[in-house]
């Protein structure tokens, strides 16, 4: 992880991340949080409108909402999965995203963990892991062709897993598509999401 990330890319990313956390956005505090001037926050917001990434509804008192469109949610996950294979902060970024989860992990007695996805982040979330009386049980990721990760099994299937208690996605080439696809086994066992991978919490 040597590349330095796009300017303008990760400026896009940071205007939809914001977008997605806070409707009621006005582009002075889109500024603020970005660090820009407000013709440049102003600037790529509108873009991000023109590119049909981004909504723009009036309410009243003269007040916009802003909502991510399907293509804007899909342009966001494409950004977030480059962002996470060459940001420089990266690692610090998603070393501390994993504590807090292995925190809740500690407060609910899980210790036996699944990774949901042979990844960098993976990496980090074993290294954490070992820092505390943490198991990592393996892998699932069905498109892997490794056999061990880790010195961990890497299972495709996964209902054949070794029993653990609870799963932290670690997918970061298509995340919020494994999400879906491990939601859609209605399976009982907890899976949390690291906040690095910046996935959203529900659809407009």
């Amino acid at each position: 992880m040597n590349a330095v990330p796009d300017p303008e890319e990760s400026l896009t990313l940071e205007i939809l991340d914001s977008v997605q956390r806070n409707e009621q956005l006005s582009q002075r505090h889109l500024s603020r949080q970005l660090g820009v001037a407000l013709g440049l926050a102003n600037s790529y917001l509108k873009r991000c409108v023109r590119k049909g990434w981004v909504k723009v509804q009036q309410a009243p008192a003269n007040r916009y909402l802003y909502y991510l469109t399907p293509t804007g949610f899909a342009e966001k996950s494409r950004l977030t999965a480059e962002y996470l294979s060459t940001s420089l902060g990266f690692y610090r970024e998603a070393g501390n995203s994993c504590t807090r989860l292995l925190d809740q992990c500690a407060s609910n007695h899980w210790q036996r963990l699944l990774l949901c996805g042979v990844s960098d982040l993976a990496e980090i979330a074993t290294l954490r892991a070992m820092e505390r009386e943490f198991t990592i049980v393996g892998f699932y990721d069905p498109d892997s062709t490794r056999q061990l990760f880790l010195g961990k099994p890497v299972w495709r299937d996964l209902q054949a897993t070794d029993a653990h208690d609870a799963r932290i996605l670690t997918d970061i080439s298509a995340p919020q598509q494994r999400m879906a696809e491990i939601a859609s086994n209605a399976a009982t066992i907890l899976l949390l999401v690291p906040d690095v991978l910046r996935l959203e919490s529900k659809r407009k």
